[in-house]
């Protein structure tokens, strides 16, 4: 399993959320609303609130999920960081994980 981490402004991170499930590129994501962000950005200080996108999806189909969260964020640089996530978790959960995704760009 892949873990693959973005940020989005408060008001576009469900919406995200929901199109990446819907087309089966995450099995599930996690919208935690509420945190701030500071960073650099074309020279400047920014400090905004965002909302953090845990999104869980496998190795196979992680490639298209961050394709496609690049195509529909509004963000010109979006945060998207793959963590590896199989270790010793649930193998129930890892399972309807993998079932959950497409695969090959095909819808199961």
């Amino acid at each position: 399993m892949k873990l693959v981490i973005s940020t989005a402004p408060p008001g576009e991170a469900p919406g995200l959320a929901r199109k990446l499930v819907e087309e089966r590129l995450a099995a599930c994501v996690n919208v935690i609303p509420g945190v701030r962000s500071v960073y650099r950005w074309e020279g400047e200080i920014c400090d905004d609130g965002e909302s953090v996108m845990l999104m869980k999806t496998t190795e196979e189909v992680a490639p298209a999920l961050c394709s496609r969260l690049g195509e529909i964020h509004s963000y010109d640089v979006p945060e998207v960081v793959v963590v590896d996530a199989s270790g010793d978790g649930n193998p129930d959960y890892l399972s309807w994980v993998e079932k959950s995704v497409c695969r090959n760009g095909r819808k199961i």
